[in-house]
């Protein structure tokens, strides 16, 4: 038999498996339907999807994905259809995904109406910022006057003096039951310390036992005095949700005042706590509410000047919150024993999506600790951030297979490390693989020479919805930043801006070992699984 006729035989036997039956596509609405509403990590955090609903979703995600396996098969008439297979089942896989985390769109619609018809919303913050006196206060705090259904008001932004905060205090008394949201950050900006605490003082007094779920006294420089002036108020809640203490010039003295003045946070769900000069001692403070607050969703202690003593204790009162979803405790100076003991009571955050734990001191020992406890629990994981923490090639190990067990990661910084061409690589085989909602990775000021800055521009730039490689301020060669534009060609904006990147930059002290250390490096990488 001649090539032609084994050609045509060939073809002629050859089994196309696109497209697909009608009854394959039903079975898979079916499969989908029956995954959308059975319970997981999905529901317990986003709500579990009706019958109805999850068929009707898996009917859209089956006929979205069916189009586009059929465009792709089109393109190449003469294959077998296994490509488009491939692409009908990864398509339906990420759209279902979408649908899950998603969670009920008729209860959430729902919802929305509902909150729509009963919550209204007073604000004064939209103007520009500026003192407000008594008649202007009268004037524009007119629509809480009499009969109204205000169940929200935010007065930031305005600086309240004597006589406008005289001016409020009967309004607010009238109102006061019926409100369940109350801001009242940037409220006394500018005024004498001696005005400011009285001004405080008629706002608590006038709120005091009103049920709040939502309290923001932020950015108001209160200090243990100002928060004591808050006394009346926060004694009287005992259903808060929502707490934010922000930029309050909060010192171990205030701290302690405001874990005595909080009668009791079981209902706590959001603890921001950002930007205050709490220290160790005040740490202890803080430590005790969240240890008190074990609905804990959401906990901010940002740049608050802890230390490793303040650290231990806040990560140990971190273990009562099994319900943490987002955990930020940058800028603080825990040091390598606070992430070890952060690290033993991560595998508790079983609903975790967001953590920060940049600039924080961690180092390579730090980092591995918190990496592979990373890497046991928090499935849900989206955001990782250990910017700032010396983390070497040493510890990318340990980094790099946290990253590559979390599939719904999206954001990721390392930068400001000394990972090097080293350790970029092993993050660049970590990214390669899967993690198909990435869409940030940033590793600028590592160190990272041409070497490793290809193959992370190659680990990322054919990932769908990818938004953004920074590697500024690295070593990258003219030469090898000629070569990352070619590489991101088809999709320029995905490459940060380079002017910080520094051509000549490696260090002399390693020039001599260069060429040996790039000659080195895959054999080292050789049979590493992650």
């Amino acid at each position: 038999m001649d090539s032609t006729a084994q050609s045509y035989q060939h073809r002629s036997l050859s089994i196309k498996l696109w497209p697909p039956s009608q009854s394959t596509r039903l079975m898979l609405v079916e499969r989908m339907t029956k995954n959308l509403t059975t319970p997981s990590i999905f529901s317990r955090k986003y709500g579990l999807l009706s019958k109805e609903e999850a068929e009707e979703d898996a009917k859209e995600i089956e006929d979205a994905a069916f189009v586009t396996a059929t465009q792709h098969f089109e393109k190449e008439p003469d294959g077998d259809g296994s490509s488009a297979v491939q692409i009908y089942a990864k398509e339906s896989s990420k759209l279902m995904l979408e649908v899950l985390k998603r969670g009920p769109k008729v209860k959430e619609d729902v919802e929305l109406i509902s909150e729509k018809a009963v919550e209204t919303v007073f604000d004064l913050s939209g103007g520009r910022r500026a003192f407000i006196d008594g008649e202007e206060a009268a004037e524009v705090l007119k629509p809480l006057r009499g009969p109204n259904s205000f169940t929200k008001i935010c007065f930031s932004n305005r600086s309240f003096g004597l006589d406008a905060a005289h001016v409020a205090e009967p309004i607010l008394i009238s109102i006061k039951d019926q409100l369940k949201e109350v801001d009242l950050s940037d409220f006394i900006a500018g005024r004498p310390e001696a005005e400011a605490l009285e001004v405080m003082n008629i706002f608590s007094s006038a709120l005091e036992g009103s049920v709040l779920r939502y309290l923001n006294l932020s950015n108001n420089a209160m200090g243990e005095k100002g928060v004591r002036a808050f006394r009346s108020l926060l004694k009287s809640q005992n259903d808060l949700e929502e707490l934010y203490l922000m930029n309050d010039g909060i010192s171990e003295e205030a701290a302690k005042a405001v874990a005595e003045l909080i009668p009791s946070t079981e209902k706590l769900r959001v603890l921001h706590f950002h930007n205050n000069m709490t220290g160790d001692e005040g740490a202890f403070a803080i430590a005790d509410v969240v240890k008190r607050s074990p609905a804990l969703e959401d906990f901010r202690c940002s740049s608050t000047r802890v230390g490793c003593d303040g650290g231990v204790a806040v990560a140990v009162a971190l273990g009562t919150c099994k319900h943490l979803k987002k955990l930020d405790l940058r800028d603080n100076m825990f040091g390598v024993e606070a992430g070890v003991a952060l690290s033993k009571v991560i595998p508790v955050f079983v609903d975790l999506t967001e953590i920060y734990l940049s600039y924080l001191n961690l180092e390579d020992d730090g980092a591995e600790a918190l990496a592979n406890a990373l890497k046991e629990s928090a499935p849900s994981l989206e955001i990782l951030d250990m910017a700032g923490n010396d983390i070497t090639a040493k510890a990318a190990v340990s980094v790099a297979a946290c990253i590559s067990s979390k599939q719904f990661l999206t954001k990721l910084n390392l930068s400001e490390n000394e990972l090097k061409d080293e350790g970029a690589v092993l993050i660049s085989k970590a990214l390669e693989g899967g993690l198909g909602q990435l869409n940030e990775v940033d590793l600028s000021t590592n160190s990272i020479t041409w070497s490793g800055a290809r193959l992370l521009a190659e680990a990322v730039v054919q990932k769908p919805g990818f938004k953004l490689l920074n590697i500024n301020a690295n070593f990258i060669s003219d030469e090898g930043i000629c070569e990352l534009q070619k590489i991101f060609k088809n999709s320029p904006d995905m490459l940060g801006p380079l002017d910080e990147n520094e051509p000549d930059g490696e260090d002399i002290d390693e020039e001599d070992e260069e060429d040996d250390d790039n000659d080195e490096l895959e054999s080292k990488l050789k049979g590493l699984e992650i």
